[in-house]
């Protein structure tokens, strides 16, 4: 609907005039001067007329008219369809049912909405994707992804309701139901699954670290559930390259039995291994695909020493140990400033918090960097710091509260998706009020952002002093993020992250090769294998113009060849998903000069979580509904929850309106009015003679 009018920007006072004068000029034209030739006097009127309109028309829009239109426009509801798309869905004795007569009756579910409604279907697992093609085939469920995925999309839109389908388990993410949500609309909760508990032995899951020492012995916690198998036992092993490292009898004391057994491996082979865990099937059981479990572990030879040096006791010391404690990589050290008496040659960082750098002390330590080359990390919240590459003019003694947004051309180091998407969520931290200026040679991660305003001031910034690397962090309060990350997602990966690749960055010694091919060792058979690779010429250069192929072996020794694409300066290579299992590759270049190869291997690690618990929880659906002010339905009342949605009083089309101005000589239309009206002047006079 489209209402509209139009006014001027001078007084529509002159509008008589513009017409007088239209009159006045057509009469000198057409009557003030007879016509020469025998013209009709109805011809001499319509010329008349002509003329007066196309004088009038042109001096009114001397008066600058414009448009003031008021449009409406509907926006139906929007109905959010999220199914379930994880394995467990199939792996009980329902799994023809799910393939074929509910993906049916959800198909006609779904038809019924789109007659009023706007649908978007979307399905879950361990990722988000808004895609109607359900085949249960994923390997983790993770709610959370999805609900906020909703909420980013949908928030400021007439979301009328979300439909939930899923069977009220899930192995990834924070609980819904207890989780910081934005959501207006209400969540009604499709219960799948079966409740019924059978008899069953599994490997709940396996607790172990990533990564262990070339030989030390690194912990391995199994924990064992059984249910209604009292008074049977089993056997439980852990095996590796087919030789037996542990035995261990299982005795199942009660229906609902649950145990966890600790042991010590011993790391003495350097690589990545795989260890197998199982428990013996019982002859009652109907599942045994959750028998057996694999872990991945990576047994390295070396380890980085890590110092940090602080002014004073502070909560960013606190967050950023305990982030670093959890990474066998790196052994880390602790030190007041007033007790660090040594040299920073043995470490191969060193991370400096609050130290003033143009003090005594921090004078001392960062020619002792500068010395040995040290890469160093500097936490400062100081603007009368003379930092290498930055100039900070502090304006007041007033500090600012600045939140973050993430730079887009940010290239030393490659971070996350789910970072990126994160870093708006962080609590603001303590800057230094001023200018900032830092030299072209400095990388910005993190910039900062003042209220609504996303400045060029700094945040996280990255520099190198020769073969010297070093960062900074311009202000304090970083422990607000780990708390956050916490709050929000029940655990610290997402700030692991961050401090996990400033240190790797750092600290990593330079790779002098020209050819230079980086990929994860481990990865989830869920997650797509990527590779980076750079070439360098003689001089160190980097150069975009070999191509650079890949051959990828598996363990059955079947090859498969890539080619990686080139992005300005670098080359990336997305090989996608791969079957679990142990692979190598020979990446082959040449930079001009002579052959280049680069070989090594990667694990992709079979997830298991999906056929653990296979015991449906519908209270866990019944209460999201019912938190978001809905209904629990079941797979057999699809028509009832179509009726219900379908004649919902509070799912209705909103009209939103608006108001659009735009000056009149704009429109396109009057120009070719003008135009022909022009034209069959002309035409008119010429057809009679008159010129």
């Amino acid at each position: 609907m489209l209402l509209f009018n139009i006014t001027t920007h001078y007084s529509l006072w002159f509008l008589p005039l513009c017409v007088l004068c239209g009159l006045f000029f057509s009469y000198l034209l057409y009557r003030f001067k007879a016509p020469t030739k025998d013209v009709s006097p109805k011809i001499i009127n319509l010329l008349f007329v002509i003329r007066t309109l196309l004088i009038s028309a042109l001096l009114f829009f001397l008066l600058e008219p414009f448009i003031k239109r008021i449009i409406n426009e509907k926006e139906k509801p929007i109905i959010i369809l999220a199914q379930d798309n994880s394995a467990s869905l199939i792996n009980t004795k329902d799994s023809a049912y799910y393939r074929k007569e509910y993906l049916e009756g959800f198909k006609t579910f779904t038809e019924k909405l789109k007659d009023k409604y706007e649908v978007f279907t979307y399905r879950f697992s361990n990722t988000t994707e808004l895609n109607d093609t359900i085949d249960f085939k994923g390997k983790e469920t993770d709610y959370s992804t999805l609900f906020r995925e909703v909420e980013n999309n949908y928030s400021n839109r007439n979301l009328g309701a979300i439909v939930f389908a899923s069977d009220g388990l899930y192995n990834k993410g924070a609980n819904p139901l207890y989780a910081k949500q934005n959501l207006k609309a209400p969540v009604y909760c499709i219960a799948l699954g079966d409740t019924n508990t059978a008899k069953d032995s599994y490997i709940k899951k396996i607790e172990h670290n990533e990564v262990a020492y070339l030989g030390n012995k690194f912990p391995v916690d199994v924990y064992v559930e059984a249910k209604k198998l009292m008074g049977k036992s089993a056997t439980l092993t852990i095996n590796k390259g087919g030789q037996n490292l542990i035995k261990q009898i299982v005795s199942i004391t009660s229906s609902s039995f649950h145990q966890s057994f600790s042991f010590l491996l011993d790391a003495d082979k350097a690589g990545v291994q795989i260890y197998t865990v199982q428990i013996s099937p019982i002859n009652e059981e109907t599942n045994k695909a959750n028998n057996i479990q694999n872990f991945v572990m990576e047994i390295i030879d070396t380890k980085e020493k890590i110092a940090l040096i602080t002014s004073a006791p502070h909560p960013d010391v606190s967050a950023i140990r305990e982030s670093m404690e959890g990474n066998q990589n790196y052994e880390l050290e602790t030190f007041l400033l007033e007790n660090f008496s040594g040299s920073v040659k043995p470490y191969s960082l060193v991370i400096l918090n609050q130290v003033v750098l143009n003090s005594a002390q921090g004078t001392k330590i960062l020619n002792d960097l500068n010395a040995n080359a040290t890469p160093w990390f500097l936490i400062s919240s100081s603007g009368n710091d003379k930092i290498p590459g930055a100039a900070i003019q502090s304006l007041s003694p007033k500090a600012n509260d600045a939140e973050t947004y993430i730079s887009k051309e940010f290239s030393l180091f490659t971070i996350s998706e789910e970072f990126k998407k994160y870093t708006k969520d962080f609590p603001a931290v303590t800057t230094v009020f001023g200018n900032y200026n830092l030299s072209n040679s400095m990388s910005t991660l993190l910039y900062q952002k003042i209220g609504v305003v996303e400045t060029e001031n700094p945040l996280l910034s990255f520099g190198m002093n020769g073969e010297q690397k070093y960062g900074v962090f311009f202000g304090e309060g970083i422990w607000k993020w780990r708390l956050r990350d916490f709050a929000d997602h029940q655990n610290h990966n997402l700030f692991n992250e961050l401090i996990g690749k400033i240190v790797q960055y750092l600290s990593v010694k330079a790779d002098k090769s020209f050819f230079r091919v980086k990929t994860k060792k481990i990865v989830n058979e869920n997650e797509d294998v990527l590779f980076d690779a750079e070439v360098y010429n003689t001089s160190y250069e980097l150069v975009s113009n070999p191509e650079v192929t890949l051959v990828l072996t598996n363990d059955k020794s079947q090859q498969f060849n890539y080619t990686f694409t080139k992005n300005n300066t670098s080359y990336q290579l997305n090989i996608g998903t791969l079957p679990p299992g142990e692979y190598t590759y020979k990446a082959i270049t040449n930079n001009g000069t002579k052959a280049l190869e680069q070989k090594g291997s990667i694990t992709i690690k079979e997830l298991f979580i999906e056929q653990t618990q296979l015991v449906a929880d519908h209270q866990f659906m019944s209460q999201l509904a019912f938190k978001h002010n809905a209904k629990l339905f079941y797979p057999n009342q699809l028509n009832q929850l179509a009726d219900e949605l379908l004649n919902s009083p509070t799912i209705k089309t909103i009209t939103y309106s608006h108001k659009d101005i735009s000056e009149l000589i704009d429109l396109k239309a009057i120009f070719f009015i003008l135009l022909g009206l022009l034209s069959f002047e002309w035409f008119i006079r010429k057809y009679n003679g008159l010129y």
